[in-house]
């Protein structure tokens, strides 16, 4: 009588079982070019001789063969696109370290004597525009009379000087902007140009992040303009 060392043949059945569920693991329950071929071949060899493989077939399983190898060269390929384009931001971020972007932000920080820049969007010409700069008290620390702009943008340097001709001390103002479209008194869009501290390579969702002076951060893809200081 023949004997089965080293458990039951359930046991061997388990093990089976399980092994095969570490390779469907492995491979995530894709079939790879070469279980293709092995069903091919398997088919084969076990066809009716009656009733041998139509040639349609053969050549549609040829094709689904070719298909499958094209895809998976297909996947490799974008993996090494993605790749190379993830390197060419990263390096096309770090070009930004020093200089100024443009952000949908009216407020921002600066330190004593330290020239901030800005700019006026419009989408229809005002008149009697006046830049105001406030603290985050929202006290009007000084007011830069522009006069009459046509529908656009239009930048503007402020000195960072008080009403007096003083340096304002360290801190963070903003940017109020007001005048008169079609008459009525209305409030303009102001943005200002942040310098870029640093760049991280690897943000929020795989994203590349410039942290702005000031503390604050955006990515890379909502650069709107860059400017030189």
């Amino acid at each position: 009588m023949e004997t089965v060392s080293g458990g039951s043949l359930l046991d061997g059945i388990r093990w089976q079982q399980e092994d095969s569920n570490v390779a469907e693991e492995n491979n995530n329950g894709v079939l790879t070019q070469a279980d293709f071929f092995s069903l091919l071949t398997a088919e084969l060899a076990n066809q009716d001789p009656t009733k041998p493989v139509d040639n349609n077939e053969m050549i549609s399983q040829m094709t689904a063969f070719s298909t499958t190898d094209s895809v998976q060269k297909l996947n490799e390929q974008f993996t090494s696109f993605a790749s190379s384009m993830t390197s060419s931001q990263a390096l096309q971020a770090s070009s930004l370290v020093g200089r100024s972007v443009l952000v949908e932000d009216n407020v921002f920080g600066t330190s004593e004597g330290e020239l901030v820049k800005g700019k006026i969007v419009t989408d229809e010409p005002a008149s009697n525009v006046n830049i105001y700069v406030e603290n985050i008290a929202g006290e009007i620390i000084q007011t830069v009379p522009v006069g009459n702009i046509g529908a656009g943008g239009f930048t503007f340097t402020w000195d960072g000087n008080d009403s007096n001709g003083e340096a304002v001390a360290t801190g963070a103002y903003r940017f109020r902007i007001a005048g008169l479209v079609d008459g009525q008194a209305s409030e303009l869009q102001a943005m200002t140009y942040r310098k870029v501290d640093s760049v991280t390579l690897a943000g929020a969702n795989g994203s590349i992040l410039l942290n702005l002076n000031g503390g604050s951060s955006m990515a890379l893809a909502d650069v709107i303009e860059v400017s030189e200081g």
